[in-house]
């Protein structure tokens, strides 16, 4: 039986129409990525000013320095098509990014509930351009770029990474810390952090919307606590919901809705 990846290229490969709208599509979404690399290279960095940890801080610098990479490197891509490297507005991006802003507006400067607040904020881009790259991704490999296709493969995985990545901080210290100070009871962030999992653990198949390079990650809600890779997994996502405050072992109990497999966000 063949494979999907086979089916869909089969049915675009014998009608040059639609290969033409498809390479379209496919121009359009490097467009839309290439704007919103660029728009989040300055975001990224008054998401750092505003970070009150110097991990959260580090995080969202290094993910600039690689933001500005894969500007670059979608640069060349417009080179290897001979198209002129352009950028398409996407709303999706803005939308993030005022997010973002709103996070920091409406939370306390100096708090672990402002870098809680960041971090899902950065999750949240980390998924919208996840599920960019993994689309751009088929798509290429339907077209036969498939020199383009690696390139877009690094920028893939570096984005899986710093979601990981986002959420191993927010697991090892800033949820829990953040709770306490909703509760008053927190009162030195220079004290030890005992990297108790706050919001739950979870993995799942995540992949493009045409089913691209499908990863296991974790999200930030979800079931259960400890190790990183427990909770549910499946194919496709829906979200967890959050379970109850249980001393010394975070959110507990988290279960999820809809059909499709579950994650954690």
């Amino acid at each position: 039986m063949a494979s999907l990846m086979d089916q869909i290229t089969n049915f675009f490969g014998g009608n040059t129409a639609d290969r033409e709208g498809l390479h379209g599509l496919f121009v359009n979404e490097l467009k839309g990525i290439y704007y919103a690399e660029n728009q989040l290279v300055d975001a990224l960095q008054e998401q750092a000013d505003a970070a009150t940890s110097d991990e959260v801080r580090n995080a969202f610098l290094q993910h600039k320095q690689e933001t500005r990479v894969q500007s670059e490197r979608l640069e060349q891509i417009f080179n290897r098509l001979g198209i002129e490297a352009d950028e398409m507005e996407c709303d999706a991006a803005d939308g993030l990014i005022d997010d973002a802003q709103k996070v920091v507006a409406t939370t306390e400067s100096g708090s672990l509930t402002r870098d809680a607040g960041l971090i899902i904020a950065g999750q949240k881009v980390e998924h919208h351009e996840i599920a960019a790259y993994g689309s751009l991704h088929t798509l290429a490999r339907v077209l036969g770029y498939h020199d383009v296709a690696q390139i877009l493969q690094q920028s893939l995985e570096e984005e899986k990474a710093t979601d990981k990545k986002l959420t191993m901080l927010a697991e090892s210290f800033v949820n829990e810390q953040a709770a306490s100070e909703g509760d008053g009871t927190y009162a030195d962030r220079d004290g030890d952090y005992d990297g108790t999992t706050t919001m739950g653990t979870g993995s799942s198949s995540y992949s493009g919307t045409m089913g691209s390079s499908g990863s296991e990650r974790g999200g930030n809600y979800g079931s259960g606590t400890g190790a990183y890779d427990t909770g549910s997994t499946g194919s496709g996502y829906s979200r967890g919901t959050m379970g109850t405050d249980t001393p010394g072992g975070g959110f507990s109990g988290g279960t999820s809705t809809g059909g499709d497999g579950s994650r954690g966000i």
